[in-house]
C-alpha cells in the first residue's frame, strides 16, 4: 500500500463509514484500500457486486460492497444511508452512455438529491481542469456541471480539478504510451503543443485522502497539478527517453480535427474512439492550475512528469498496475443460458468441444486463465490478430487493449475483445465478446475433475444472432470452428500436459 499517511492507534479505529462510488473504476479503485488502510469503514459501491469481489481489498475487514447504478435514484439513496462522506468518482464515458453528457448529468442531480435525504456531511468530487468559455470541449464542460449540480444540494461538496493523470493503466497515459512505442514519426494535431499541468495518480491519491482529514477543504474547489506546465510533445519526448526508444519525430498539422484525432488514436492505441474523441477534444484546452492555495493546506511531494512516467512504466514491466482505465466495464448479464430458448428466440448456436487431460484441475486451469494479452490464443495467433484489427477497422475494441495481469483474472475484466463475465477458479471462465458482431457471442472453458490426475476441458462458443446478417456471419465462420476452436483446445492440453486425448465434438450446430 502506499499511501503516505502515518499510522497509527489513534485513526486505527475510526467509527466514520465513507461512500465510493465508482469503486472499480481506476481511480476508485486505488483510493478504497487506502480509505481502509488508514482506518476508515468504506461502502464500495459498482454496477456489479461480482467485479467488486474480484478486487483485491474486497474480503478486507471494514469493506461493504454495493450494488448500484447512479443513473438509479433509489440505488444512490440506499448506498448513502449511514454514511458520513461520499467521494464521487462516477463518469458515464463510455460505451453504455453515447451522450455521456446527459448520463453524467443525471447521475450528479440523483448524488446530489441522496447525499441531503440521507444526511451525508460532504461530498468530495474529482473533476477536469480547464478553464471557462465556449471555446471549452464538451468533455471538460460537462466536468464542471457536474460540480455545479453537486453544489446545487445542500451538501457541502470539495471540488478537486486535474488536468491529464499520469499513471500505469490510465486512460490518458495509455494514449501517450502507445503512440510514442509504435509511431516514431507522428503526424499529430495542434494541441500536442498546448500547455497542462499533468499531476502523477499516487499525488491525486493523496489529495483525496487527506481533504477527509483536513477539514478546511470542506466546500472548496481546488485546482491540483504536478510541479510542471508541459506540452503533449513535451511528454511524448520524456516517455521515448525513459522507455529507451529513441526520439520521436512529431509534426504538428492544423487541419487534424478532434474527429480525425480520436480515430487515429483508436487505430493505434487500445483506447476506443468513444473514449478517445472527448480526451482529444479536451486536449485542445490550456489546463494550468490558476491557484495552488491546497499545496499550504494538504502539503506532499509532487512528483514531476519523468519521475511520474518512470515508476507508471515500471508498474507495467512488472505487471503490478494496480487498476486499469479498461476496469470501467460493465459485467455482462449471464444471457447465455442454454436453458433459456424463449429469452433466446430459439436459436441459440453452439459449437461444444472436449478434451480430456492427464493433470489436476489446478493445473488445466493455469493455461485457461492465462489467456490472450502476451500469451495468445494457443493456435492460429495471426488469425486472432486478423480478427482483431478488422474490428477496429470499423469501429470495435480490437484485439490491442490485452489484459491487466497475465495470470490472474477477475470478473469485469477486459481480455483483447473480450470481458470476463463469471470465473470460478479451476472450475470455469466465461467471456462474453465485445468485438463488433451482428449478435451477442460467449466462449467459455469448464473443468470437471475425473480423477486427482484426469481433467476433463470442456469449451463452448455461444451465439445469439441478430437478424439474417448474424444467421449468414454464423454460417460463415462455422467452418473456422474446427480449425480454430480445436486447435485451442489442443494448445491449453499441450500446455499442461503431455499426455490428452483427441478433441471430442459434443453438440449440434444450434439448439
Amino acid at each position: 500500500m502506499s499511501s503516505e499517511l502515518p499510522l497509527n492507534d489513534s485513526i486505527s479505529s475510526r467509527s466514520e463509514t465513507v461512500l465510493v462510488t465508482g469503486a472499480t473504476g481506476y481511480i476508485g479503485a486505488r483510493l478504497v484500500p487506502r480509505l481502509l488502510e488508514y482506518g476508515y469503514a468504506v461502502r464500495a459501491m459498482s454496477r456489479s457486486v461480482q467485479k467488486l469481489r474480484g478486487c483485491s481489498w474486497a474480503s478486507a475487514p471494514r469493506i461493504e460492497l454495493v450494488a448500484g447504478d447512479a443513473l438509479d435514484e433509489q440505488a444512490m439513496q440506499d448506498a448513502c444511508e449511514g454514511c458520513t462522506a461520499a467521494y464521487y468518482l462516477v463518469h458515464s464515458m463510455n460505451s453504455q452512455h453515447k451522450n455521456f453528457v446527459d448520463a453524467d448529468r443525471v447521475a450528479a442531480r440523483n448524488m446530489a438529491l441522496a447525499a441531503e435525504r440521507a444526511g451525508v456531511g460532504r461530498i468530495i468530487y474529482l473533476g477536469g481542469l480547464g478553464g471557462e468559455g465556449d471555446d471549452l470541449s464538451v468533455h471538460l464542460k460537462s466536468r464542471a456541471e457536474v460540480s455545479e449540480i453537486l453544489k446545487s444540494g445542500s451538501v457541502p461538496v470539495t471540488v478537486l480539478r486535474a488536468a491529464m493523470i499520469i499513471g500505469s493503466g490510465s486512460a490518458s497515459f495509455e494514449i501517450l504510451r502507445y503512440l510514442v512505442d509504435r509511431l516514431p514519426i507522428m503526424v499529430t494535431p495542434r494541441w500536442v503543443r498546448t500547455p497542462s499541468q499533468p499531476i502523477a495518480v499516487r499525488n491525486v491519491l493523496e489529495y483525496l485522502l487527506r481533504c477527509l482529514e483536513e477539514k478546511a477543504t470542506t466546500g472548496q474547489t481546488y485546482d491540483i497539478g504536478g510541479p510542471q506546465v508541459v506540452t503533449y510533445q513535451e511528454l511524448m519526448d520524456t516517455y521515448a527517453e525513459e522507455a529507451e526508444l529513441g526520439r520521436r519525430l512529431v509534426v504538428a498539422v492544423p487541419y487534424f480535427t478532434p474527429r480525425l484525432s480520436s480515430y487515429w488514436i483508436h487505430l493505434v492505441t487500445p483506447v476506443p474512439s468513444y473514449i478517445a474523441r472527448p480526451l482529444a477534444e479536451g486536449l485542445r484546452n490550456p489546463a494550468v492550475c490558476e491557484e495552488s492555495r491546497i499545496r499550504d493546506l494538504i502539503p506532499q511531494e509532487l512528483l514531476d512528469c519523468r519521475t511520474a512516467i518512470k515508476l507508471a512504466i515500471t508498474k507495467i514491466q512488472y505487471a503490478s498496475v494496480e487498476s486499469h482505465w479498461t476496469d470501467a466495464g460493465k459485467v455482462p448479464p449471464e444471457w447465455f443460458s442454454v436453458n433459456d430458448p424463449t429469452w433466446a428466440g430459439g436459436t441459440l448456436y453452439q459449437d461444444s468441444r472436449a478434451i480430456v487431460v492427464e493433470t489436476s484441475a489446478n493445473e488445466a486451469w493455469r493455461p485457461i486463465v492465462r489467456l490472450g494479452g502476451r500469451t495468445g490464443w494457443y493456435y492460429g495467433n495471426w488469425l486472432w490478430r486478423l480478427r482483431g484489427w478488422m474490428d477496429r477497422l470499423i469501429g470495435g475494441v480490437g484485439m490491442s487493449r490485452g489484459r491487466r495481469h497475465e495470470d490472474n483474472l477477475r470478473p469485469g475484466d477486459a481480455l483483447d475483445f473480450w470481458r470476463v463475465a463469471a470465473l470460478e477458479p479451476a472450475k470455469r471462465l466465461s467471456l462474453v465478446a465485445e468485438m463488433k458482431l451482428p449478435g451477442k457471442a460467449i466462449l467459455e472453458f469448464s473443468i470437471e475433475e475425473i480423477s486427482e490426475t484426469k481433467v476433463r476441458i470442456k469449451q463452448t462458443a455461444k451465439f445469439l444472432p441478430s437478424g439474417l446478417t448474424g444467421l449468414a456471419y454464423w454460417w460463415l465462420v462455422t467452418p473456422l470452428h474446427n480449425l480454430v476452436f480445436g486447435g485451442m483446445l489442443r494448445g491449453i492440453a499441450r500446455a499442461c500436459s503431455t499426455d490428452y486425448s483427441n478433441v471430442e465434438k459434443l453438440n449440434p450446430a444450434a439448439s
